[in-house]
C-alpha cells in the first residue's frame, strides 16, 4: 500500500516555504524548510519559495538577499521562487496585490465577506470590555450587515475600511491534519478575520489560501502555531469552491527549557552558526534528528 501511495504521488507533490523578510533567517525557518524540501524531493516533486512581505511595518529591505544566501548555504534550492521565477509567479506577495483584491471582492459579491469601518479605538474598547467580562476577545460584527453599495460609496469618499470574512454560526469545522488526525473547531469562537487591511495589503489568511491554490501547492507543511488558523482557511477554500491541500502541522522548535524559540532569546540566527564554523550538513542532520530517530545507532545521514 505504501509503495502504491508513493507511486501515485511521484512527480505531483508541490510544497512551499514562505518566509517573511523581516530580519536574519531563523533556525526555525530552516527547521520548517527541511520538511518541505525533503518531502518534495522524496516524491520527485517541486519545492517553491514564496516571500510573504505584506507586513510593511516589519519589512527589512536586505532580508530577501540574506534569505536566498541562507537557503543556498543549506542547499535547499527551490524549483520556483522570486530569484529564479517560474510559471506561477510573481513569488513576492507585494507583487500580487491585484489578485488578492480580486478574490476579496469576489467574496463580498458572494456574501461571504464585508467591509468594516470600525476604528482601532473602537476595536480596542470592545476587546477591553470582553476581557473584563471574561470572554475571549472577538469582533462584535458591527459592520457585518452594511449595504455593499453604501460601503463602496463611503470608501470612494475617502473612508478607510478593511475587508472581513463572514464566519458562520453554530458549525463544526473539520480540519484533517495528516500528522494529527481530525481536529474539530467550533465556528462560534472564530473571529470574522480581516482579509484586506486598511493599507490595501492582505493578511496572511487570504494571501496564503489564494497563493497556495494558484501555485498548485499539494501539501501545506507548516508549524503547529498555524493550526488554530486552519478552520478559517478551510472556510475560505469552501467559499471559493477550491480543493483543500493536504495539511501537515509540524512541532514547534523549542529551547531546552521548553520555551518557544525566539529571535530575542539565544542564538537563533542561521548566520551565527555559519560564522562560528558549523557545517550546513551538520545543521540539517541536527534539525532532522530533533523530530526523527531511526531504530539504530546511525547519527549522520545524507540527503
Amino acid at each position: 500500500m505504501a509503495k502504491q501511495k508513493k507511486q501515485s504521488l511521484m512527480g505531483k507533490v508541490r510544497t512551499r516555504i514562505a518566509p517573511s523578510p523581516t530580519g536574519f533567517p531563523h533556525v526555525g525557518t530552516a527547521f520548517q524548510a527541511l520538511f518541505d524540501w525533503v518531502y518534495a524531493r522524496r516524491y520527485d516533486g517541486q519545492f517553491l519559495m514564496r516571500l510573504e512581505d505584506t507586513d510593511q511595518k516589519r519589512f527589512v529591505s536586505q532580508a530577501e538577499d540574506v534569505l536566498h544566501q541562507a537557503f543556498s548555504w543549506l542547499d535547499f534550492m527551490p524549483d520556483e521562487g522570486p530569484d529564479i521565477g517560474g510559471d506561477r509567479g510573481p513569488y513576492r506577495q507585494s507583487e500580487r496585490l491585484d489578485l488578492y483584491h480580486k478574490y476579496a471582492e469576489q467574496l463580498i459579491e458572494q456574501g461571504d465577506a464585508y467591509y468594516c469601518f470600525c476604528s482601532q479605538e473602537r476595536l480596542n474598547e470592545i476587546r477591553d470590555q470582553q476581557r473584563q467580562a471574561g470572554v475571549p476577545p472577538k469582533y462584535d460584527r458591527h459592520c457585518r450587515n452594511l449595504d455593499v453599495t453604501e460601503a463602496r460609496e463611503r470608501i470612494a469618499k475617502g473612508e478607510k475600511a478593511v475587508i472581513r470574512m463572514k464566519v458562520p454560526d453554530n458549525q463544526q469545522i473539520l480540519v484533517h491534519d495528516k500528522l494529527r488526525g481530525d481536529v474539530i473547531f467550533d465556528s462560534n469562537v472564530i473571529d470574522d478575520q480581516v482579509l484586506i487591511k486598511s493599507d490595501g495589503f492582505p493578511t496572511y489568511h487570504l494571501a496564503v489560501v489564494v497563493d497556495d491554490y494558484l501555485m498548485e501547492i499539494t501539501h501545506v507543511i507548516r508549524g503547529e502555531e498555524w493550526l488554530p488558523s486552519a478552520p478559517k482557511h478551510i472556510l475560505l477554500y469552501q467559499y471559493f469552491g477550491w480543493p483543500v491541500p493536504q495539511l501537515i502541522h509540524t512541532p514547534t522548535l523549542r529551547n531546552s527549557d521548553k520555551s518557544k524559540l525566539s529571535k530575542r532569546k539565544g542564538n537563533t540566527s542561521l548566520w551565527w552558526y555559519r560564522e562560528h564554523g558549523f557545517l550546513s550538513s551538520a545543521m540539517k542532520n541536527f534539525l532532522a534528528l530533533l523530530v526523527w530517530k531511526p531504530n539504530e545507532s546511525q547519527e549522520i545521514f545524507s540527503m
